[in-house]
Protein backbone atom coordinates (compact mmCIF):
# COMPACT_ATOMS: atom_id res chain seq x y z
CA UNK A 1 0.00 0.00 0.00
CA UNK A 2 1.14 3.41 -1.00
CA UNK A 3 1.76 6.22 1.94
CA UNK A 4 -0.56 9.07 1.75
CA UNK A 5 0.99 12.68 2.19
CA UNK A 6 -0.59 15.70 3.61
CA UNK A 7 -0.41 18.54 1.07
CA UNK A 8 -1.24 22.44 0.03
CA UNK A 9 -3.15 23.13 -3.20
CA UNK A 10 -0.93 25.01 -5.22
CA UNK A 11 -4.24 27.40 -6.36
CA UNK A 12 -6.34 27.69 -3.22
CA UNK A 13 -4.10 26.85 -0.64
CA UNK A 14 -6.48 23.79 0.93
CA UNK A 15 -4.59 20.80 2.59
CA UNK A 16 -5.75 17.86 0.84
CA UNK A 17 -4.27 13.99 1.02
CA UNK A 18 -3.20 12.48 -1.77
CA UNK A 19 0.31 10.92 -3.84
CA UNK A 20 3.42 12.71 -2.94
CA UNK A 21 3.68 14.34 -6.53
CA UNK A 22 0.15 15.77 -6.24
CA UNK A 23 0.26 19.46 -6.44
CA UNK A 24 -3.55 20.08 -6.70
CA UNK A 25 -6.75 19.44 -4.42
CA UNK A 26 -9.25 18.89 -7.17
CA UNK A 27 -9.06 19.30 -11.51
CA UNK A 28 -11.02 22.17 -11.10
CA UNK A 29 -7.46 23.86 -9.02
CA UNK A 30 -5.36 21.74 -11.68
CA UNK A 31 -6.98 23.71 -14.86
CA UNK A 32 -7.68 27.13 -12.93
CA UNK A 33 -3.87 27.45 -11.99
CA UNK A 34 -2.57 26.90 -15.44
CA UNK A 35 -5.63 28.70 -17.40
CA UNK A 36 -4.15 31.73 -14.85
CA UNK A 37 -0.40 30.85 -16.33
CA UNK A 38 -1.11 30.41 -19.64
CA UNK A 39 -4.12 33.55 -19.74
CA UNK A 40 -1.74 36.17 -21.76
CA UNK A 41 -0.59 34.06 -24.71
CA UNK A 42 -3.93 32.03 -24.62
CA UNK A 43 -5.11 36.28 -25.32
CA UNK A 44 -2.46 37.01 -27.82
CA UNK A 45 -3.57 34.35 -30.08
CA UNK A 46 -7.29 34.80 -29.53
CA UNK A 47 -6.99 38.40 -30.58
CA UNK A 48 -4.98 37.88 -33.40
CA UNK A 49 -7.81 34.57 -34.44
CA UNK A 50 -10.16 37.19 -34.35
CA UNK A 51 -8.57 39.73 -36.86
CA UNK A 52 -8.22 37.02 -38.92
CA UNK A 53 -12.15 35.41 -38.80
CA UNK A 54 -13.09 39.16 -39.14
CA UNK A 55 -10.87 39.73 -42.43
CA UNK A 56 -12.03 36.17 -43.74
CA UNK A 57 -16.10 37.33 -43.31
CA UNK A 58 -15.12 40.59 -44.88
CA UNK A 59 -13.05 39.08 -48.24
CA UNK A 60 -16.07 36.33 -47.87
CA UNK A 61 -18.96 39.36 -48.23
CA UNK A 62 -17.71 41.21 -51.08
CA UNK A 63 -16.51 37.86 -53.03
CA UNK A 64 -20.03 36.84 -52.86
CA UNK A 65 -21.72 39.92 -53.70
CA UNK A 66 -19.69 39.62 -57.04
CA UNK A 67 -17.13 42.72 -55.72
CA UNK A 68 -13.76 40.99 -56.98
CA UNK A 69 -11.83 44.16 -57.72
CA UNK A 70 -12.38 46.50 -54.58
CA UNK A 71 -10.84 49.81 -53.21
CA UNK A 72 -8.43 49.22 -50.54
CA UNK A 73 -10.11 51.87 -48.43
CA UNK A 74 -13.62 50.50 -48.68
CA UNK A 75 -12.07 47.26 -46.93
CA UNK A 76 -10.10 49.19 -44.71
CA UNK A 77 -13.48 51.59 -43.42
CA UNK A 78 -15.06 47.83 -43.27
CA UNK A 79 -12.67 46.63 -40.07
CA UNK A 80 -10.18 44.70 -42.57
CA UNK A 81 -6.62 44.64 -41.14
CA UNK A 82 -4.18 44.06 -43.80
CA UNK A 83 -1.28 43.66 -41.42
CA UNK A 84 -2.93 40.04 -40.67
CA UNK A 85 -2.96 36.93 -42.98
CA UNK A 86 -2.01 33.48 -43.13
CA UNK A 87 0.22 32.87 -45.52
CA UNK A 88 1.71 35.01 -48.64
CA UNK A 89 2.90 33.84 -51.71
CA UNK A 90 5.21 35.44 -54.79
CA UNK A 91 3.45 34.18 -57.74
CA UNK A 92 4.03 36.87 -60.18
CA UNK A 93 7.31 39.05 -59.91
CA UNK A 94 6.44 42.34 -57.99
CA UNK A 95 2.80 40.65 -57.44
CA UNK A 96 2.52 39.27 -53.66
CA UNK A 97 -0.71 37.20 -53.04
CA UNK A 98 -2.33 37.08 -49.72
CA UNK A 99 -3.70 34.29 -48.18
CA UNK A 100 -6.57 34.30 -45.65
CA UNK A 101 -7.66 31.15 -44.70
CA UNK A 102 -9.42 30.00 -47.61
CA UNK A 103 -9.39 33.06 -49.62
CA UNK A 104 -6.58 34.98 -51.34
CA UNK A 105 -6.25 38.80 -52.48
CA UNK A 106 -3.73 40.76 -54.06
CA UNK A 107 -2.84 44.63 -53.99
CA UNK A 108 -2.12 46.55 -56.65
CA UNK A 109 0.29 49.69 -57.56
CA UNK A 110 -3.61 51.69 -57.66
CA UNK A 111 -4.40 50.09 -54.23
CA UNK A 112 -7.02 47.78 -55.61
CA UNK A 113 -7.53 44.42 -53.95
CA UNK A 114 -8.30 41.74 -56.20
CA UNK A 115 -9.92 39.43 -53.93
CA UNK A 116 -9.64 35.86 -55.84
CA UNK A 117 -11.88 33.92 -54.28
CA UNK A 118 -10.78 30.28 -52.55
CA UNK A 119 -7.60 28.94 -54.39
Amino acid sequence: MEPVFKRTCKECGRAFHGRSDKMFCDDGCRNQFHNKLNSDANNYVRNVNNILRRNRRILEHHYRRGQTNIERGVLQASGFDFAYHTRVDNRVEDQKVYYCYDYTYSISNSDVVAINGKP
